[in-house]
């Protein structure tokens, strides 16, 4: 068994990677979709965003208002405490998956897509925690890969996914910028890795990184878990 976080800034290609590595063999889990999933009404993580940023944030229609949202968390300046929100019961939710993984399979290669491993870590550690989950969590991880390319290129792929007829390009262009802004530059999450692609050229040059990379982590998942656990 193996558990492998897999990250890069918004616009890397790590959702690319992730299917990649779905098709190789691997067990893939979103951290976007289970964030998604428990900022469902009726979700306590729901109930405590409302709390924290107020009934402005729920839709007419029940649901939140993800737009006015991320507008409160990114150019309000309060993305921190939406973090502190959702980053701990989203990674609960990965290690409950993870745990069904290997019951399941013991020798499997399980992959975490998370753009913001290194992020939650710094951010924890900020606020003085030092032993909390957040504060560990990139140790918690295996093995980590790293998705990278300039960042120009992650903007201008944003940009094209969001607005694929090119309108309100500038305004996702700007987006991304802000979100970039947020995120830990590729070269230092680089420095932390234990794998990097680099994914500046097209897809059949990462499919090539991914297809070699595949034969390692499927080596490296039938392990003792004891000598290759991080728990």
């Amino acid at each position: 068994m193996i558990r492998i976080g897999l990250t890069g800034g918004l616009g890397s290609g790590k959702s690319t990677v992730a299917a990649m590595l779905r098709a190789l063999g691997a067990e893939v889990v979103e951290a976007d979709e289970l964030g998604r999933e428990l900022m469902e009404p009726g979700q306590s993580v729901f109930a405590e965003i409302v709390r924290v940023f107020g009934p402005e944030v729920v839709h007419p229609k029940g649901r939140l208002n993800r737009v006015r949202l991320a507008e409160m968390a990114f150019q309000g300046m309060r993305l921190k405490e939406l973090n502190a929100i959702v980053h701990p019961a989203v990674i609960a939710a990965e290690q409950t998956w993870t745990e069904q993984v290997f019951r399941r399979n013991p020798a499997a290669v399980a992959v975490i897509e998370s753009a913001l491993i290194f992020e939650v870590e710094r951010d924890a550690r900020a606020r003085g925690e030092q032993e909390s989950v957040l504060a560990d969590w990139r140790r918690r991880m295996d093995r980590v890969i790293v998705v990278t390319a300039p960042d120009e290129l992650k903007i201008a792929r944003y940009a094209a996914r969001v607005c694929p007829t090119g309108e309100g390009r500038a305004i996702a262009e700007a987006q991304a910028r802000l979100r970039l802004a947020h995120q830990i530059p590729d070269a230092v999450k680089a420095a932390r890795a234990d794998y990097v692609l680099d994914n500046a050229g097209d897809q059949a040059a990462l499919r090539a990184q991914v297809e070699a990379l595949w034969p390692r982590l499927q080596a490296e998942s039938n392990k003792s878990p004891a000598e290759e656990s991080l728990e």
